[in-house]
């Protein structure tokens, strides 16, 4: 049996991560500015940044560090590892051409969702995601699409880890309103988005389940609420949506 020392977090492992991490999200950074949004003494930082180097996963560029494209490569190795990948891909593509908008594919990892790929249609909008991207399920249509087809034991353990946090003044925070629309979303088959992650932009979604009925990813289409709305939105495209994500589902069962 495992000694309860053996689940204790390696601190130079976490202190490691911290750094990448904040060096990713503050887009680099100086031994002196690590330290201080760390906590940590720049003695700590500088070891752990050249120990960093010395892999090839930082790179120095005058005074600040920077995340090397290392990660680059780690990252296209786990897409393309992932069994959706490749069965989506084409399918995302083709939905792009076909209603002109913003096309995803999502799957969940650790209780997030992340974007694996993405297609532009002719007149699609930029908004704040981007392949890589992680975001709490709760905010979107594709994320709601595959929280509705997990337990409600499971959606329940995601939402008191991560809660319900507001992206916009449309996002569903209350714990009793998610679950009644995620009942809804399992009659139904698929999922709206009215501007709950984005002020403006509506979006569809629908899951992709495998042979026990467990969502392994979602696709979802996105606009301006302005063309995303009365029949386009309730009926043309979730009707694109459920037969592109229907055929990867055959092809999953057979690949």
């Amino acid at each position: 049996m495992a000694s309860r020392s053996s689940h204790r977090p390696v601190e130079t492992v976490e202190t490691a991560f911290d750094i990448v991490d904040t060096l990713k999200r503050t887009e680099g950074g100086g031994v002196s500015e690590l330290a201080d949004e760390l906590g940590l003494a720049k003695s700590t930082v500088h070891r752990h940044l050249k120990t960093l180097e010395s892999r090839g996963l930082v790179v120095q560029e005058g005074n600040s560090y920077h995340l090397s494209t290392w990660f680059l490569d780690y990252g296209v190795h786990v897409r393309n590892r992932h069994p959706l990948y490749d069965l989506a891909k084409p399918k995302v593509d083709e939905l792009a051409d076909v209603t002109d908008e913003k096309v995803w594919c999502v799957v969940e990892e650790h209780g997030m969702g992340v974007h694996v790929y993405g297609a532009q249609g002719r007149h699609s909008v930029k908004t704040h995601a981007r392949i890589g991207k992680r975001t709490p399920l709760h905010q979107y249509a594709a994320g709601k699409a595959i929280l509705a087809s997990l337990p409600d034991e499971r959606v329940e353990s995601i939402r008191e880890r991560y809660g319900l946090s507001a992206k916009t003044a449309q996002t569903i925070t209350d714990r009793e309103e998610l679950f009644e629309q995620l009942e809804t979303i399992r009659e139904r088959g698929y999922a709206f988005n009215r501007e709950e992650s984005v002020t403006g932009v509506h979006a569809v979604g629908a899951p992709i389940e495998d042979e026990t009925g467990t969502a392994i990813g979602a696709l979802s289409v996105a606009g301006p609420a302005n063309r995303l709305r009365g029949d386009v939105m309730t009926d043309e495209l979730p009707e694109l949506l459920l037969g592109a994500t229907n055929e990867i589902e055959i092809n999953l069962a057979h690949s």
